[in-house]
C-alpha cells in the first residue's frame, strides 16, 4: 500500500517509506566506487591514487545538484502541504531545467580545472597524467550525475521513492557490468572506468526526465513554468547546508591527501581512498535516511502539524542512535576482508588501511546526528542553522584537527581527526535543537 506525505508515521511505516532512498544512497556508494575498486585490483595503486586526487574536484563540482535537490524539495513539499500543488509543479520544473543548464555549465569548467587542481595537490609525472585523463572523461557526464542528485530527493517527494531505487539500481548495474568489460575484459583501463561511469550517471539523470515529462501517477510532473527569482534564492539558501558539506568535503579530503602524501607518500593516499570508499557505504544510511524523512518533515511543517514533527524528530534520533553501534560494531567485524579487496595485493598498504579505518570507524557513534540535524532543519526551511552545522562539521573542525592532530600524534592524527571534529560539532547541533524547539514545536 502506498504510504502519503500525510499520514501518521509508525516505526514500521517510517522505515517503509524511507527504506528505499537508505538502499538507493547505499546502491549509489557501492556502484560510485567499483570504479576504485576495479582500478585498484586491474591497473595498479598510481592509476587508483589518480581517481583519489581528482574525486574531491568532481564532487565538488556536483554539490550544486546535492544543493537543488535538498533545497528545492524541501520547498516543493512544503507547498505540497499548503495545498499549492500547481505551485509546486511549476517549482519543480524550474529547478530541473536549472539543473541542465548549470550542469553543462560546470561540466565545461570542470575540464579546464582538472589539470590544475591535480598539479595543485601535488600530481606530477604518470599521476597527473592519469588525473587528467580521468577526470575529463568523467566531466562529459556532469549535468546528469548533477540531473541524478536531484531526482533522488525528488522522487521521495512525489511519493515514488521505489521508482527512484528502481532507476539508481539500473545505473548502478550497468556501471557495475561495464567496468567488468572494459577494465577486466577489454583491458582499457583508466578511461574504460571512467566511461562506465559516464554511462551509468546518464542513466541516472536522465530516465528521470523521462517519467515527470509525462503524464505519471506521482505528485509531480515536468512541465512549463516561469523564472521565479525568490524560489531559486530560497533553494538555494535552503539547500547551501549540502553546497558546504560537499564543497567542503571536497577542500578537506584534498587536505587530508596532502596531508598523507606527507606522512605517508603515495599509499597514504591510496589507503585514504579505500577508507572513504567504505566510509561512503557506511554513512549513506544515515544520509539516506535524511533524503527519505526530510520530505515528510517539510510537509507536516507547511501543514502545520506539530505533534508530527515531535512524532519524527523522536524516532529519527532514536534510530541514529542504534545505527551509530551497529556501524561502529560492524566495521571490527569487517574492516580486514573489505580493506583486502581493495588493497591485498600489498601487505605494506594493506596494513596501513586497516588500521586507519579502524581508529575513523568511530566516527559512526557520532556522524549520523550531525548529518541528520542539518537536514532537518533544510527540512524546516531554515537553511541557515543547516548550513551553519555542515558549515562547522565540514570545514572549521575538519581543517582544524587535520592540521594539528597530525603535530601531536603523527599519522594516527590524520586518522582520529574526524572524530575530534565530530564530536564538537555535536556540541553545536545540540545547542541549534534546544534553541530552537519552541519556535518549531518538535521537542
Amino acid at each position: 500500500m502506498k504510504i502519503q506525505l500525510s499520514e501518521h508515521f509508525t516505526y514500521k511505516k517510517l522505515l517503509r517509506f524511507v527504506l528505499p532512498s537508505i538502499i538507493m544512497m547505499i546502491f549509489t556508494s557501492i556502484y560510485g566506487i567499483v570504479d576504485g575498486l576495479f582500478v585498484s585490483n586491474y591497473v595498479g595503486k598510481t592509476a587508483f591514487a589518480a581517481v583519489n586526487l581528482v574525486m574531491p574536484l568532481m564532487m565538488g563540482v556536483s554539490a550544486l545538484g546535492f544543493m537543488v535537490g535538498t533545497g528545492g524539495s524541501a520547498i516543493v513539499a512544503k507547498t505540497l502541504g499548503e495545498g499549492e500543488h500547481k505551485k509546486a509543479n511549476e517549482y519543480f520544473s524550474l529547478l530541473v531545467y536549472v539543473t541542465f543548464i548549470g550542469g553543462v555549465i560546470f561540466s565545461l569548467c570542470g575540464m579546464l580545472l582538472v589539470r590544475p587542481v591535480a598539479s595543485l595537490l601535488g600530481a606530477e609525472g604518470a599521476l597527473l597524467d592519469n588525473c587528467v585523463l580521468y577526470g575529463r572523461i568523467c566531466f562529459i557526464s556532469m549535468p546528469a550525475f548533477m540531473l541524478q542528485n536531484v531526482f533522488q530527493s525528488f522522487f521521495v517527494t512525489a511519493e515514488k521513492p521505489k521508482l527512484g531505487l528502481g532507476v539508481i539500481i539500473i545505473a548502478g548495474v550497468t556501471n557495475m557490468v561495464l567496468d567488468y568489460l572494459f577494465i577486466a575484459v577489454l583491458g582499457w583501463g583508466l578511461p574504460g572506468a571512467a566511461i562506465a561511469t559516464v554511462t551509468g550517471e546518464c542513466i541516472g539523470g536522465f530516465f528521470p526526465i523521462f517519467y515527470f515529462a509525462r503524464k505519471n501517477s506521482s505528485l509531480l510532473k515536468l512541465g512549463k513554468t516561469k523564472f521565479d527569482g525568490v524560489v531559486l534564492l530560497k533553494t538555494c539558501t535552503n539547500g547551501s547546508s549540502e553546497l558546504m558539506t560537499n564543497l567542503s568535503s571536497s577542500l578537506v579530503n584534498s587536505l587530508y591527501n596532502l596531508q598523507l602524501m606527507k606522512y605517508a607518500g603515495e599509499n597514504g593516499v591510496a589507503a585514504y581512498g579505500a577508507i572513504m570508499y567504505v566510509n561512503f557505504i557506511f554513512i549513506s544510511i544515515f544520509l539516506g535516511y535524511s533524503v527519505g524523512s526530510a520530505p515528510i518533515v517539510s510537509y507536516h511543517y507547511g501543514a502545520g502539524n506539530r505533534d508530527e514533527l515531535k512524532n519524527m524528530f523522536k524516532k529519527s534520533t532514536s534510530l541514529i542512535a542504534i545505527w551509530g553501534i551497529l556501524l561502529v560494531l560492524l566495521a571490527h567485524v569487517i574492516a580486514g576482508p573489505l580493506t583486502k579487496i581493495f588493497v591485498g595485493y600489498d601487505a605494506e598498504l594493506f596494513a596501513l588501511t586497516k588500521h586507519g579505518f579502524l581508529i575513523y570507524s568511530f566516527t559512526y557513534l557520532i556522524n549520523g546526528f550531525n548529518i541528520y540535524g542539518s537536514s532537518f532543519f533544510t527540512a524546516l526551511n531554515n537553511g541557515l542553522i543547516s548550513a551553519l552545522i555542515s558549515f562547522l562539521r565540514t570545514l572549521v573542525f575538519q581543517l582544524s584537527a587535520v592540521m594539528l592532530l597530525p603535530l601531536i600524534l603523527g599519522l594516527d592524527g590524520i586518522w582520529g581527526a574526524i572524530i575530534v571534529a565530530e564530536a564538537i560539532t555535536l556540541c553545536m547541533t545540540l545547542f541549534f535543537v534546544f534553541s530552537q524547539r519552541k519556535k518549531y514545536g518538535y521537542l
